[in-house]
């Protein structure tokens, strides 16, 4: 590639493009921001090598290079004409525009109500929606307001719900569910089942909350058995205390089976899921739980997660199982599916639930610093961009496949019955004793609801299969 001399594309770029304000009130070019992203996606996008735009030898002058960036008006612009197929192979990189409140959501704090949903049609008008609360946080506004999991809502601020504007809610800080009623009408058949409006209704208000992701940890005595279950809602480093408690808390109990209920878990730290694999198992210590590939020009960066006994010096519980029942649903992502995909290559790992999101790659937070990380940032913007940027892959070398994990026991929560975490009633942990007892399968009841497959965007950027930028070596093109 021909040198670019940097301050001559910089007093370019600074003459010709848009203004946007900065944390400071102060104007920052496009370009600028433009230039950032360009850079970051030609170190280490995963499919560099599909956009000829990121090529190394794309532009040939330093007048060539500053005109591409200024043809884009807006940084979300240049960073979509950037992704590879966004519709079937990359779903899942994005652009950050405020990374501190990023950074604080990682970290498991965030603006939240802490309350989470589940959409389905209603049965009597295919064109309208019915929300059922899937998940309370303790704590939270919605726990104070008393709302439950399985309760239904049909309207919010007394608006019946369309496809078409049942997520608007979500991003308001305040808004009011208004409950609805399933009767079944006294029959076991579906087709004569309504949904019931009522005048009971709840006002949410959103707060800030740090979320624990060790959501439940409960030891269930079966027929002589002891079986643990845990909840676990999100592979966050700042909890990684409160995840080996939970094990301590099984080891002491001398659990025979172990539930983990990965079924709303959206992902997190790589290093957090090696954590947990070596937690159930502890007889792989220094072998290979989970590998990553970078790109061509960043195969220095490739890296193995191996089986550990110690996460930052601390002593892990290990439990020493040779199976595990892995709770799952069309909300089970990233790090969750990583659990599966490489724990499987070294124990029984039996799936109950719902197909997984299928999510392989990895991705990090580039920021606008000279090395991508956090130090020294430019502190003329809060952009900054979640690339996905090495495929994620068992010590076989086994990716979690495009279209997710099948589960072994197929099993889809109904609305009429979701039930009580940590139950041993509650239908998909019921599944998992009830094989565990070799008593066979839980027979899936008739669907009362049809599930909305539209992401309602619940976790915004949690999604993910994450790794610290700093612990990785990302070349960067010179510019000079």
């Amino acid at each position: 590639m021909k040198i670019i001399k940097l301050g001559l594309f910089l007093l370019v770029a600074l003459m010709v493009t848009n203004c946007f304000e900065d944390r400071d009130d102060n104007a920052v070019t496009a370009s600028e921001i433009n230039d950032f992203i360009w850079k970051a996606m030609n170190a280490a996008y995963l499919y560099k090598a599909e956009i000829p735009d990121l090529a190394n030898n794309r532009f040939s002058s330093d007048s060539e290079y500053a005109d591409y960036l200024n043809q884009f008006a807006a940084p979300e612009t240049i960073f979509e004409d950037l992704i590879y197929e966004r519709e079937t192979v990359d779903r899942f990189s994005f652009l950050i525009s405020n990374y501190i409140n990023f950074q604080q959501s990682q970290e498991g704090t965030s603006l939240t109500n802490g309350v989470e949903f589940n959409f389905h049609r209603n049965p009597q008008n295919s064109s309208l929606i019915i929300g059922v609360v899937r998940l309370v946080l303790p704590g939270s506004d919605g726990d104070d307001k008393g709302l439950l999991r399985g309760q239904l809502f049909d309207a919010v601020d007394g608006v019946a719900l369309t496809e078409d504007n049942f997520t608007n809610f979500l991003g308001q800080n305040s808004y009011t569910l208004n409950l609805a009623n399933y009767n079944d009408n006294g029959t076991s058949q579906v087709d004569d089942d309504t949904i019931e409006s009522t005048s009971d209704s709840v006002n949410l208000v959103k707060e800030v909350y740090t979320e624990n992701p060790v959501f439940r940890t409960e030891t269930l005595e079966v027929d002589g058995e002891n079986i643990g279950y845990l909840m676990y809602n999100g592979f966050n480093v700042n909890f990684v205390n409160e995840l080996n408690a939970a094990f301590g808390q099984f080891q002491a109990s001398n659990i025979n089976h172990l539930v983990l209920d990965l079924r709303y878990n959206p992902g997190g730290r790589i290093d957090v899921a090696a954590a947990l694999g070596s937690m159930i198992t502890g007889q792989f210590n220094g072998e290979v739980f989970s590998k990553l590939v970078y790109n061509e020009t960043q195969q220095s960066s490739n890296q193995n997660f191996n089986f550990i006994n110690n996460y930052d010096g601390i002593p892990l519980n290990m439990l020493g199982l040779d199976r595990v029942y892995v709770l799952t649903s069309r909300s089970s992502a990233s790090a969750s599916e990583l659990v599966i995909n490489s724990l499987s290559q070294y124990i029984t790992v039996v799936q109950v639930g719902e197909n997984t999101v299928g999510k392989t790659q990895a991705s990090t937070t580039l920021y606008d610093s000279p090395s991508f990380t956090p130090n020294n940032i430019n502190p003329t913007h809060t952009y900054a961009i979640q690339p996905l940027v090495a495929n994620s892959i068992n010590v076989n070398n086994v990716a979690v496949p495009s279209d997710g994990l099948p589960a072994d026991i197929e099993y889809t929560e109904v609305a009429r019955n979701y039930g009580i975490l940590g139950d041993i009633n509650e239908p998909l942990l019921a599944a998992a004793i009830i094989d565990i007892q070799g008593l066979g399968r839980l027979s899936q009841p008739e669907t009362d609801l049809t599930p909305l497959t539209k992401d309602a965007n619940l976790k915004p950027f949690e999604q993910g299969l994450y790794l610290n930028i700093e612990d990785i070596a990302i070349d960067r093109l010179q510019f000079e």
